[in-house]
């Protein structure tokens, strides 16, 4: 499928967001800054990578999705624009060694942090549109990867809605007049956000994998329904220990085994995918 113009702006905006996140992350290798904290220039790289891991991944994933050209062109060029001001804004308190979010101390930074909040308001209404799209209509592409969009799209709601919670509960304590418990409450849900953001990445990835495999699309989509019991019990796991307080790393025995499963069913797919794949090149060539 040939990339749209908005898309080849996405992938391009993208690739030079996700490449801020490289060169600040060299700055706080050089500097030896702190890597914990809100004022620390890891805000600045976790922002620019993820960003720009996430808008590539979005334009790719929703070109799947049976979207009018013009509506499409607008729900992706703001997508777009949001995730640049949000990471300009962050990368921009980094420099100037102030918190990015829940700072209302001058005029400058409240209206830093409203319009942080705003951004990601904006980004969650594109989210909502898209996905509801992909639960609508069929589109030009297979079952399979209809089913892995609409999942990772899902998922992805289920990203920005943490994320939500994380922005108002931060906002809650800072304007109670504890900002340092800002940043440590609205912490809590950050394993959570980051592996449901994911989702949109990996999933559809494992289904275009599959494709090349010499398999009926039954099969694949059968995969494809694994993938995402796999996700989403990795998903649920670490949902609770966010909630919980406690971290992936220092989970129970049980929550580290659960996951480590989850996780090995969707290598074990991966790698499956990239076999058949290569088999099936072999016999053509």
């Amino acid at each position: 499928m040939k990339p749209r113009t908005i898309e080849r702006v996405a992938y391009a905006t993208g690739a030079l967001l996700f490449l801020s996140g490289l060169v600040h992350a060299v700055v706080l290798v050089v500097s030896d800054g702190s890597w914990t904290g809100p004022v620390s220039m890891r805000k600045a790289v976790t922002f620019g990578l993820s960003f720009g891991l996430t808008l590539v991944t979005v334009a790719w994933a929703t070109s799947y999705v049976a979207v009018r050209p013009r509506v499409r062109n607008v729900l992706l060029g703001v997508f777009t624009a949001a995730s640049v001001v949000e990471t300009a804004l962050v990368s921009m308190q980094a420099w100037r060694g102030v918190p990015s979010h829940f700072n209302f101390e001058t005029g400058f930074d409240n209206a830093v942090s409203t319009t942080l909040a705003a951004g990601g308001g904006v980004i969650i209404l594109t989210a909502v549109t898209f996905t509801a799209a992909a639960l609508r209509g069929d589109g030009e592409t297979t079952a399979s990867m209809r089913l892995a969009v609409r999942f990772g799209l899902v998922a992805l709601l289920v990203a920005l809605g943490a994320g939500a919670a994380m922005i108002a509960s931060g906002v809650a304590e800072a304007r109670g007049g504890n900002p340092q418990a800002a940043y440590t409450t609205a912490g809590a849900l950050k394993p959570l956000h980051a592996v449901a953001m994911h989702a949109i990445l990996i999933v559809p990835g494992l289904a275009w994998l599959l494709r090349f495999a010499d398999w009926t699309e039954r099969r694949r989509v059968r995969l494809v329904w694994v993938a995402i019991g796999a996700y989403s019990v990795l998903t649920a796991v670490v949902g609770l220990e966010s909630v919980a307080g406690v971290s992936p790393l220092a989970a129970s025995p049980v929550e580290m085994v659960t996951s480590g499963v989850a996780l090995g069913v969707l290598g074990l797919i991966g790698a499956v995918g990239v076999c058949e794949a290569v088999r099936r090149r072999s016999r053509v060539s």
